[in-house]
């Protein structure tokens, strides 16, 4: 039947680079159903390993490979194209149901990493899997070599050699440098960079590059290792023929590619990489050009590398051509070329699908691909090429097509297509099934559809037979639907578009072929949509009233509907509720809910919000909102701050406290003439925070700030007072009357001259001053005597502005999972208008790159104070697969400027965080039951689950277990050994990157009491102890008297046999026998006790008596064979003579009995 192993050289193209894609695809949208013969279904491969399987060889392999198929398939495999016999291999076993391969092979691995292949098959034929080429993964190191340091020339081009472990799979390289306490990334430039294949090139070496050690460092992606190479020192010395510091210039040189053309075939979609690398002094520069053009930077292609490498992540036909690189120096000029072609493994236009035929049906299968070069189609039966099989005269190849005319059951089959060029190949496979199937309608029958009036109806009728058969829906039997507001899909289902009341009714749908016919009813019910008529209203009220909120609903009639209310939106509103806490604020909920209203009594400021009144019926739901305003008196302002005095003004700034835009009152306090006593100065709106206060001259003033509201004034502002911020002179010090000081100014490192003025404050502005320009000061007292001395000068700032620039051209590189590096122009110092503190870069994440994943929009900020002429800093703490968005302030020691243009970027994908709910349950007296939920932060697309499982308190030592699971998979039961073992779970969630974190609980001590609530404990019964203790009674005194027996049948009459004469027996003369009790070869050698030979001749017998004289040969137990077959000397036999007495510990015994 199955000509895969018969025709080896045949099926080599097919079967050494069989990659089987088995889509079961009906005709009909479902299966065939089970009846009869309609229930044929071939194999079909539904999981399998990767062809390129890389595996541990400390933990148990597994090779994947499931099918389904109807006889259930029966699973074989291939080791190296030969039949692999899994039943004789004490290493490996086969899951039941499946042909997963389990090897644990503790015992040389190496002699199983080899190419596999699984064989599904039934008795209507064979799936093959992939070739899968099982590697074993080898911990990478690092040959243990001394490296010599480099000695080089400064100016000279030098490549380090990096060379890592060659995997699998390929290490991804990174170069470190060294210098003693610190290591730090490379820095790479247009001068110094790593190459495609992981070296380092240096255009040309400085002086400098000697400072630090290179190290080469290998991450292996497998287990996440990384390995360094031993580090290379870089000695650079002068040029030989000049003493001097300077480098001589030098014209470009290729360091890689070499020479002056090279060629690379790339297939289509994978990655081409080009790169030119050139030595020289200066750097050269890097120009690339395409067929002679300038070349094209498309959206397909990133140009990185400092220019030196083109990268295409997916390459296509129109990237084929020659690509020419120049490498430019003022010394002179290289040109390399490189021959781009592009080919193509065969990819698919079409592909075979099954086909369930009737007796007489024609039908065809399709196998339509294409490639560079283009492949070539060959045809398989059951795998063996079609034209080897059994001819059949309805049957034809044409090209790509396999044609059936008046198909007869000789047909059914499975056909395997395979297109194949010299870059690769396609499999797939279908079958052909002929069956003469009476119509049959699935699912339920009879059915009931409630819908609302003007929706969509779907009324389904699914259904099969052979051949095809017709479809018709009607409605009461009369009449065909279709057309209009109609439609009848090639399914079954029939829908039924802007549905109306006089659409309600019973549809009749009715399935015939020649075969027979079915048919199935589908009662539709239409009701009215539920509509809410009145509306809940926004309400502004004064705390302590009370509210109600309308919501009235107009519904069918013969449709029930539940009312919810709702508070934010995320607050379920209940007519018992008591304190509740409330976006962090505890709020004291009073409710009463009148059928669909809600009245809330003594509402205060934890009642404000959104109310959401929430109409459900079965079919529909419609919601309506309302937003609840509560006043109240507002919060008195803060951080009152005075700046910018005048001779009779001032400016005061507030921060506004929670006022609801209420006006703002400012009093002053004079304690001059009454202190204590506040008055109001004036009234502002309450969308100010800062004004310009007219004051009274010579008058000390403090002020407060009241906001008023129409509840009612807030409390009053702590007061701000204008204080002396020099240390004035004391009363003895004014060494007379009416002191004043004389205040001198003048800008620094100017020669103007200085400025002065007298006030007899304790401070003073100086007014018309540039911003943030240094000043010298010096104050001086004076009074109706004449001047004092004058006070050292200081140098002092004038105030700083609010910048006026922002950082422009904001940028990111580097994005990885958590973090990203933030690039940005520095802004011009004269707009500063200060002293550069910081840059400040604002980012907030705005959504996830999962739609259905709520994200909190949190704006966070972090500082960079980067003054270098290209700045750049590095933001972490980036939750991956998100999409954020980010813009950067610069800031003085006051103010912070503009925000810069803003950016958005996305973070890729990374480890998931640990799985939500983890637990443990109990369902069974003998079985755990463990789930969970998906991560809080899956930070990318969840691709599965691990799960690790071991016993914590069995002494059978059981192995740690792996279960690996789909992404809607979130629960697993274990079976227990026993009541008492107790399980340590750990999960963990893993994305494309890798397995995240591992949650670890341990399964609590569980009891019985709810299995054994019905039964009873019998070792606590009393009459279960009773009779425990008889019998241990009993059996105490059967021990006695079989001990006395036994004592006394060793009691012999010696007299009576005096033949037998006692000669020295040497226990080690005796072939094959032994004595187990060697305290009592203490006796006599010569004349040996009674005791000593009746343990001869009856405890430790000998084995040649037992073996008949002949040698003995032993289980692997030490026990022997036969023992309880051979000849046994009874010890009656023996005759004692002499006038020997048999002396036993039990003589008392004998006499008392």
């Amino acid at each position: 039947r199955c000509c895969w192993i018969l025709c080896p050289v045949k099926m080599e193209t097919l079967v050494k680079p069989v990659l089987l894609l088995l889509l079961w695809q009906s005709v009909w949208a479902f299966d065939v159903p089970l009846e009869g013969k309609a229930d044929v279904k071939p194999p079909t491969i539904i999981k399998q390993s990767l062809k390129e399987h890389i595996v541990d060889p400390k933990s148990t392999m597994v090779i994947e490979c499931e099918a389904k198929g109807n006889p259930q398939p029966i699973f074989s495999w291939r080791r190296n194209g030969k039949y692999f016999n899994v039943a004789r291999d004490s290493q490996t076993s086969m899951r039941r149901r499946s042909g997963t391969l389990d090897i644990s092979a503790w015992n040389n691995p190496e002699q199983y990493e080899a190419e596999y292949q699984c064989i599904a098959s039934n008795e209507y034929g064979s799936a093959y899997s992939n070739k899968i080429r099982l590697q074993l993964y080898r911990a990478p190191v690092w040959p243990r070599e001394i490296l010599e340091p480099v000695v080089i020339s400064a100016g000279l081009p030098l490549v380090l050699s990096c060379d890592p472990p060659p995997g699998p799979p390929k290490p991804e390289t990174y170069w470190m440098s060294s210098s003693f306490p610190t290591m730090q990334a490379v820095r790479q430039d247009r001068r110094v960079s790593m190459g495609i294949n992981g070296d380092l090139y240096f255009s040309n070496v400085h002086f400098n590059d000697s400072t630090t050690d290179y190290c080469c460092n290998a991450r292996f992606p497998y287990k996440n290792v990384i390995q360094q190479k031993m580090p290379v020192v870089v000695k650079v010395g002068p040029d030989q023929y000049n003493d001097t510091r300077a480098m001589a210039e030098a014209a470009p040189t290729w360091m890689s590619p070499k020479g002056s053309s090279s060629s690379r075939l790339v297939l289509l979609g994978e990655e081409l990489l080009l790169e030119c690398i050139a030595g020289g002094v200066p750097t050269p520069h890097i120009t690339w050009i395409k067929d002679g053009d300038n070349l094209v930077v498309t959206s397909r292609m990133k140009v990185k590398n400092f220019n030196k490498m083109i990268q295409i992540p997916k390459a296509s036909f129109e990237d084929a051509g020659e690509y020419t690189c120049t490498a430019t120096n003022r010394i002179g000029y290289i040109e390399h070329t490189i021959t781009v072609r592009v080919k193509a493994a065969p990819f698919w236009l079409e592909k075979p699908t099954n086909l369930v035929l009737a007796p007489e049906e024609n039908g065809r299968l399709v196998c339509r691909s294409d490639g560079a070069p283009r492949p070539t189609i060959e045809w398989f039966i059951n795998g063996e090429p079609i034209e080897f099989a059994t001819p059949q005269p309805n049957r034809q190849v044409s090209g790509d097509t396999l044609i059936f005319q008046s198909v007869t059951a000789a047909n059914t089959a499975v056909y395997q297509c395979n297109a194949s060029n010299e870059y690769g190949y396609l499999l797939a496979n279908a079958f052909v099934n002929v069956l003469h199937a009476t119509p049959r309608i699935h699912g339920p029958r009879n059915e009931l559809i409630k819908v609302i009036e003007g929706s969509r109806a779907f009324l389904d009728c699914r259904y099969f037979g052979s051949p095809v058969p017709d479809l018709r829906w009607s409605k009461y039997g009369q009449g065909n639907l279709e057309g209009n507001r109609f439609k009848t899909y090639s399914n079954g289902t029939l829908e039924i578009r802007r549905i109306r009341l006089e659409d309600q009714g019973t549809y009749l749908c009715i399935v015939s072929n020649l075969a027979g016919r079915d048919e199935s009813q589908v009662r539709v019910e239409v009701k009215e949509p539920t509509v809410i008529v009145t509306k809940p209203q926004n309400m502004k009220v004064i705390r302590g009233t009370d509210v109600r909120f309308d919501c009235g609903v107009k519904t069918d009639a013969t449709t029930p509907v539940t009312t919810t209310w709702m508070k934010d939106k995320n607050f379920r509103l209940k007519s018992d509720m008591s304190t509740e806490t409330v976006k962090g604020t505890h709020a004291l909920l009073r409710l009463n809910l009148d059928e669909s209203n809600l009245i809330i009594t003594n509402v205060n400021r934890g009642d404000e919000g959104n109310y959401t009144c929430i109409i459900k019926s079965e079919l529909d739901q419609k919601s309506a909102s309302a937003y609840l305003m509560v006043m109240d008196r507002p919060n008195p302002p803060t951080g009152l701050q005075l700046s910018d005095p005048y001779e009779r003004t001032v400016r005061l700034t507030w921060v506004p406290g929670d006022s609801n835009h209420s006006p703002i009152t400012v009093q002053y306090d004079d304690d001059d003439w009454l202190p204590g006593k506040w008055r109001n100065l004036s009234t502002y709106p309450g969308n100010l925070n800062s004004v310009i206060l007219h004051l009274t001259p010579f008058t000390y003033y403090e002020f407060r700030v009241i906001a008023v509201n129409e509840i009612g004034p807030s409390r009053p502002s702590r007061p701000s007072s204008v204080f002396a911020v020099t240390t004035p002179l004391t009363y003895r010090e004014w060494n007379g009357p009416h002191l004043k000081y004389l205040v001198w100014w003048r800008r620094r490192d100017s020669r103007e001259e200085w400025k002065n003025a007298t006030t007899k404050w304790l401070k003073y502005y100086i007014y018309d001053a540039d911003t943030f320009t240094p000043y010298e000061l010096k104050v001086q007292a004076v009074n109706d005597f004449g001047l004092g001395p004058e006070s050292p000068v200081v140098i002092g700032y004038s105030g700083e502005d609010r910048p006026t620039t922002a950082p422009l051209n904001l940028r990111v590189s580097d994005i990885e999972s958590t973090q990203v590096t933030v690039h940005w122009d520095p802004v011009p110092r004269g707009s500063l208008m200060g002293e550069l503190r910081e840059y400040k870069v604002y980012y907030w994440r705005d959504s996830s790159q999962l739609r259905w994943l709520r994200v909190n929009r949190g704006m966070k900020s972090k500082s960079f104070p980067d003054d270098n002429p290209e700045p750049s800093g590095v933001v972490t703490d980036l939750l991956p697969y998100s999409n954020y968005k980010m813009y950067i302030v610069v800031t003085n020691n006051r103010y912070e400027g503009p925000p810069s243009n803003y950016i958005h970027f996305s973070t890729p994908e990374g480890v998931p965080s640990v799985p939500r709910s983890f637990r443990i349950q109990q369902r069974h007296l003998d079985s755990i039951y463990v789930d969970w939920d998906v991560p809080a932060e899956p930070n990318g697309i969840i691709t599965g689950y691990s799960l690790k499982y071991q016993t914590v308190n069995a002494t059978r030592g059981e192995e740690l277990r792996v279960e690996e699971f789909p992404p809607n998979v979130t629960s697993f039961s274990v079976r227990r050994f026993d009541r008492y073992t107790r399980y340590r779970f750990s999960v963990a969630a893993r994305t494309r990157i890798g397995i995240g974190e591992w949650y670890t609980e341990e399964s609590p001590h569980y009891t019985t009491e709810i299995y054994a609530q019905d039964q009873v404990d019998i070792t606590t019964q009393g009459w279960f102890i009773g009779i425990m203790c008889a019998v241990a009674l009993i059996v105490l005194i059967l021990l006695i008297v079989c001990f006395i027996k036994r004592s006394r049948g060793g009691k012999y009459p010696v007299r009576e046999k005096k033949d037998i004469s006692l000669e020295p027996v040497d226990d080690k003369d005796q072939e094959g026998s032994f004595d187990y009790r060697e305290e009592e070869r203490g006796l006599q050698r010569g004349q040996p006790s009674m005791e000593a030979m009746m343990k001869r001749s009856d405890s430790d017998d000998s084995l040649v008596d037992y073996g008949e004289g002949g040698e003995i040969p032993f289980n692997e137990d030490g026990s022997f064979i036969g023992q309880y077959t051979g000849n046994r000397r009874d010890v009656r036999e023996l005759d004692f003579g002499g006038g020997l007495e048999l002396h036993s510990p039990m003589n008392t015994i004998y006499s008392l009995a």
